[in-house]
């Protein structure tokens, strides 16, 4: 059996995760209209995403333990439909604050446990192949943005398309993932008794810290900034026009990661980290200084902001996995499957940092900047750089067991 349907079923998570996420977070000013929201009460309802989103995270690890990662991802695409079910009924007609909430809460729960297992299975998929292949699975998350941007520009109401979207994850439901056999091992394996490093994976958690706080404050604030009277004189007014924020960012981000595989296969993780900081500083700065009488500029910024971090989370996740993989004991033996489950469980824990990231970049972007999002937006440009000299942490893909792209060895790829 190949490795190759089991890489296209995550890279549609990946793809429905991106999708969903963007097609709610570009119509934020719309929410914030249809239920009157100030800035201040929209910062609250993100605060419960992230929170949410973090307990699913947890969730998932508990569920992974038990069974596997392949369950928990389908488990938690079923709970993404439901919530935008709900979402759908709270942007009917006038609007209802509580079933839109609601609704945001079951979404973030199971956006959460979307993340870690969705992550799992592609660190898993890059054991196996043994080279780097994060990156273009988070270009698949990045493509579904896209696709996100694009239907935003669609004359269709806002319920009809969320009740539409619904229909997507539910498809995602039969693809074929890795499963993971029941390990052989008496009494399941920790991550304690296995000696896993925290020290050296939280620094590099730090980084994904960093990252999120960028990316998301990009993603859902970055339409509200561009229609803000108090950033530009003139800033768009057409709805459809705010996603002129998102698009550019995604699609430099699509790029970077397309190109990411190799470009981390030929210079390495650490450079392309290093690089990507510098970057993002600099498309930062052009978004907090862009000029007030042209909101072009600040579009540019977003570009240049998407190619600079682009691969950072997906190097990330796999630094994790490698350190993760390093760690057996020098005593006693463990097979793949307890193995896997020890990974498992270190990359759910790992994905609680992406929640951290997006706390301080969904929340604070908005709270520090409630009056104009320049400033809000001058937190991220200044902590990007801390990205430096945490990129000597970051490490090659984890390799156990490595197969080719035409074989599937030890376990099977099942619907």
């Amino acid at each position: 059996m190949t490795l190759r349907p089991a890489r296209i079923a995550i890279s549609a998570a990946f793809f429905v995760q991106g999708l969903l996420f963007i097609s709610l977070t570009l119509r934020l000013p719309v929410v914030q209209d249809l239920l009157d929201l100030s800035e201040l009460a929209l910062s609250g309802l993100m605060l419960m995403l992230v929170l949410l989103s973090g307990a699913g995270s947890v969730v998932a690890e508990a569920l992974a333990k038990n069974s596997d990662s392949a369950r928990t991802l389908r488990l938690a695409l079923a709970v993404i439909a439901l919530a935008f079910v709900l979402i759908a009924f709270g942007v009917r007609g006038d609007g209802s604050l509580p079933i839109f909430a609601v609704g945001i809460a079951v979404y973030g729960l199971g956006l959460g446990a979307n993340d870690a297992a969705s992550n799992m299975q592609a660190v898993a998929l890059e054991a196996r192949v043994g080279r780097p292949v994060m990156p273009s699975f988070h270009a698949a998350w990045t493509a579904g943005g896209l696709v996100a941007t694009g239907l935003a520009f669609v004359p269709v109401s806002f319920p009809a398309m969320v009740a539409a979207l619904v229909v997507v994850p539910l498809i995602a439901l039969g693809a074929p993932l890795l499963r993971r056999d029941v390990p052989t091992v008496a009494t399941p394996v920790t991550t304690a008794q296995l000696g896993v490093p925290w020290s050296r994976i939280l620094l590099v958690g730090v980084a994904l810290i960093l990252f999120y706080m960028v990316d998301t404050s990009a993603t859902a604030w970055g339409p509200v900034y561009l229609s803000s009277g108090n950033v530009f004189d003139n800033p768009p007014t057409n709805s459809s026009m705010f996603a002129l924020a998102t698009l550019p960012y995604l699609a430099a981000t699509l790029l970077a990661r397309l190109v990411g595989d190799g470009l981390t296969a030929r210079l390495g993780a650490r450079t392309v980290v290093r690089g990507g900081s510098i970057l993002a500083f600099i498309g930062l700065a052009i978004i907090v200084f862009a000029p007030r009488s042209t909101w072009q500029v600040g579009i540019l910024g977003f570009f240049v902001v998407g190619l600079g971090v682009a691969i950072i989370a997906p190097l990330a996740f796999s630094a994790a996995a490698r350190i993760a993989s390093e760690s057996d004991p020098a005593s006693g033996p463990i097979d793949e499957a307890a193995h896997r489950a020890r990974v498992d469980a270190v990359i759910a824990r790992f994905n609680q940092f992406n929640y951290v990231g997006a706390l301080l970049g969904a929340v604070l972007t908005g709270a520090i900047g409630s009056g104009n999002l320049r400033i809000g937006y001058a937190v991220p440009m200044v902590l990007v750089l801390a990205m430096l000299p945490l990129a000597r942490h970051f490490v090659g893909p984890a390799t156990r067991t490595p197969a080719p792209d035409n074989s599937l060895a030890p376990g099977p790829a099942t619907p």
